[in-house]
């Protein structure tokens, strides 16, 4: 039987939240379920150096998202399970389509609100899983193409500043 934060059973027909999530306000879990896709639609995205990406890195970005959920961490369990709770409708909140700068200041009010809210290994664990999606969507190999060893320079850069965005380097 679920009970609530406070103990007494949720109401009836209705899940209390899990304590995952009980902590954050509606805000702050929109920031926390809405960043990685933000970061795949980041790592395909065309810029200084780095060459338009398609279908197949953003698959290897999704399944890297998905991955989260054997994640030893409640939090990013939870955080993957309000991704695929979304309906197809409902926009991302705060999606801004790949917008570098508006992306890592989003990773910092993370880091910050993780600071504040989250268990220590629970956060380490959400950043290092969000960096681990840009890192698959940036070492993806289309079909048709050769494996290249590494990831090129304009990649290793846009993954170092996510990095230090997500207090990581």
């Amino acid at each position: 039987m679920s009970h609530s934060v406070a103990g007494e059973p949720p109401s009836a027909g209705r899940r209390a939240a899990p304590l995952t999530t009980a902590v954050y306000s509606a805000a702050e879990w929109d920031l926390l379920t809405s960043l990685p896709g933000r970061v795949v639609v980041a790592a395909i995205a065309p810029g200084p150096g780095r060459p338009a990406r398609g279908v197949a890195e953003g698959l290897a970005g999704l399944e890297a998202m998905a991955a989260g959920r054997s994640f030893d961490s409640d939090l990013v369990r939870a955080v993957v399970a309000a991704i695929y709770a979304r309906h197809d409708n409902q926009p991302l909140p705060g999606d801004r389509s790949g917008d570098l700068v508006d992306l890592l200041a989003a990773c910092r009010a993370a880091v910050r609100l993780l600071d504040r809210r989250a268990d220590p290994a629970d956060s380490a664990a959400y950043r290092q899983w969000v960096q681990s999606v840009a890192a698959r969507a940036c070492r993806a190999t289309p079909p048709g193409r050769a494996p290249v060893d590494g990831v090129a320079p304009a990649d290793r850069r846009f993954l170092h500043r996510l990095g230090e965005a997500l207090n990581l380097a």
